[in-house]
């Protein structure tokens, strides 16, 4: 599985993004594998649209990318803790880390480069 950061998202959405171009061929290149999103992340996808009025066509591209949410366990704030404790990510970046954690060590696709190494030092893959 790769779990997505909204910064993938985000630009891919966007055509305007700096990173539109590149998001939109990491998804393609990603086609067939399973992508997955920790519910913070799709939260912040969605808020763009939702101050646009285009939260039902954003929800709609996240249905046909087949993102699943990747549901935090109950024990999720003290694991996020940690991880904002050893990383000093914002608690965002950290819900990323916990999710692709979650996920069995999914792959962690974005384009920040602090999450990017927080993710190395993790153990995990990155694709960005």
């Amino acid at each position: 599985m790769i779990v997505l950061d909204a910064s993938v998202l985000i630009a891919h959405f966007e055509s305007t993004d700096a990173h539109h171009a590149r998001a939109t061929q990491l998804l393609t290149d990603a086609a067939d594998e399973p992508l997955g999103a920790s519910p913070l992340t799709l939260a912040e996808v969605l808020v763009g649209p939702a101050r646009t009025g285009k939260l039902d066509a954003a929800r709609t591209a996240i249905r046909e990318l087949e993102i699943a949410s990747i549901a935090l366990a109950d024990d999720a704030p003290a694991g996020l803790a940690e991880l904002r404790a050893s990383t000093r990510l914002r608690l965002p970046d950290c819900c990323v880390l916990l999710a692709a954690g979650t996920a069995g060590g999914a792959e962690v696709a974005t384009f920040d480069d602090r999450l990017a190494a927080a993710a190395v030092d993790l153990g995990l893959r990155v694709r960005n």
